[in-house]
């Protein structure tokens, strides 16, 4: 049985879907605010392509990462034409979360690259 959840109508919505997902244990859910060849730079150090590479991250970070997930503060959205760059302040000060997302054909959003955190210090990947 297909499971019906909201979607992001927003760019900012996809934030606030990603708590409330992570917070019920739904690493499916959490997949599927990822578009089927999306980026997602975790775990730390490491790059994971694609909606069910994605899947199974989400699974075992679910496993392993203390609840609950809060909403952060949402940094201001930049948007450009059907893209958008988000970001929030981590309440855990691992120095910042950012992602791109696209606007879909219905209207809807996913995220097309993620980058959960970045350490104080650490630099940047192209």
């Amino acid at each position: 049985m297909t499971r019906t959840r909201d979607r992001a109508t927003t760019p900012e919505d996809l934030a606030r879907l990603f708590v409330e997902r992570a917070n019920a244990g739904d690493a499916e859910g959490l997949a599927e605010l990822y578009e089927p060849d999306a980026v997602l730079a975790y775990p730390p150090g490491s790059v994971t392509v694609g909606r069910e590479a994605i899947r199974a991250v989400c699974e075992r970070m679910l496993a392993h990462a203390p609840r609950p997930f809060q909403v952060e503060e949402a940094l201001p959205t930049v948007r450009h034409g059907d893209l958008a760059l988000t970001s929030t302040r981590p309440a855990d000060d691992t120095g910042g979360r950012v992602q791109v997302a696209r606007r879909q054909p219905d209207g809807t959003w996913l995220r097309i690259m993620d980058r959960p955190e970045v350490r104080p210090g650490a630099g940047a990947e192209g």
